[in-house]
C-alpha cells in the first residue's frame, strides 16, 4: 500500500507543480533523491509520465515532468481509492464512538 501512496503523492506534485526540481520534490514528499529519481522513473516506464528538459535554458539539468493521458487516469484512479479508504476509516472511527 505505501508504494502505491508514494506514487499517487508524487502524481500530485508533478500535476500540481510539473517545473519543480527533484530536490524540491522530494523536500516537498519528504523522500531522498534516490527515492524519488526511482519513483520518477516507475512513472516513466509505466508510461505516466513524460520527463523533458528546458528547450531554453543554458542549465539541461532543469526538467519538466509532465502527466501523460495514462498519468491523469490513474491519478484519478489513485484519488478515488485514497477517498473510499479514507470514507471508510472515518466510518469505522463514527462506528467506535458510537459504542
Amino acid at each position: 500500500m505505501k508504494p502505491n501512496q508514494d506514487l499517487f503523492d508524487l502524481l500530485r506534485k508533478i500535476g500540481n507543480k510539473p517545473k519543480s526540481s527533484q530536490r524540491e520534490l522530494a523536500n516537498e514528499l519528504g523522500f531522498s533523491l534516490g527515492k524519488l529519481n526511482y519513483c520518477l522513473k516507475a512513472l516513466k516506464n509505466k508510461g505516466l509520465v513524460k520527463i523533458k528538459n528546458f528547450t531554453k535554458n543554458q542549465n539541461k539539468l532543469n526538467y519538466i515532468y509532465v502527466l501523460t493521458p495514462r498519468g491523469i487516469t490513474a491519478k484519478t484512479k489513485l484519488t478515488i481509492s485514497f477517498m473510499r479508504r479514507k470514507m471508510q476509516e472515518y466510518d469505522e472511527l463514527k462506528k467506535e464512538l458510537k459504542k
